[in-house]
């Protein structure tokens, strides 16, 4: 199996995958879009690489910065267009995992800060790593999806 078909290989008749990927899809868009440019009230991405650097100890913290942001704001769209889909929760699931070791695992609940909502992204990451994104998914057009049989 060549490696295209591995990252877009998906059953094109399962629809759970559809719903999955478009809400988590646009939380990371929105999470993401936070980290990078401030929208929806967010901090920017000055603030969070000051953030990063300063009290999560990644140093240095534009970079990581640029790579949690950009890897939440363009694997959420990723995750929406249902392209690559394997390859962008895969990225989501690692930046998901970071946040939990890094900022979140003092607590659960996320009224203390814990690690709930990061762990729920994580979770619904990993099953979309493994269903690949279903029905009408780009993956299930250029890559090898099954079909329901007619």
């Amino acid at each position: 199996m060549s490696l295209k078909s591995k990252l877009t290989h998906t059953n094109a008749s399962l629809w759970s995958p559809l719903v999955l990927r478009l809400v988590v899809g646009a939380v990371f868009i929105g999470h993401g879009g936070q980290k990078l440019f401030g929208w929806w009230g967010g901090y920017g991405f000055q603030a969070t690489a000051g953030f990063f650097d300063d009290k999560i100890g990644l140093h240095p913290g534009a970079f990581w910065a640029a790579l949690s942001g950009g890897g939440e704001f363009f694997g959420g769209i990723l995750l929406v267009l249902g392209l690559l889909t394997r390859l962008a929760s895969l990225n989501t699931a690692v930046i998901m995992g970071v946040a939990i070791w890094t900022s979140h695992r003092g607590q659960f609940f996320l009224d203390k800060n814990g690690m709930e909502y990061a762990l729920t992204l994580l979770a619904a990451s990993i099953v979309l790593l493994e269903t690949g994104g279903g029905a009408l998914s780009i993956d299930s057009k250029v890559g090898n999806g099954v079909s329901p049989k007619k």
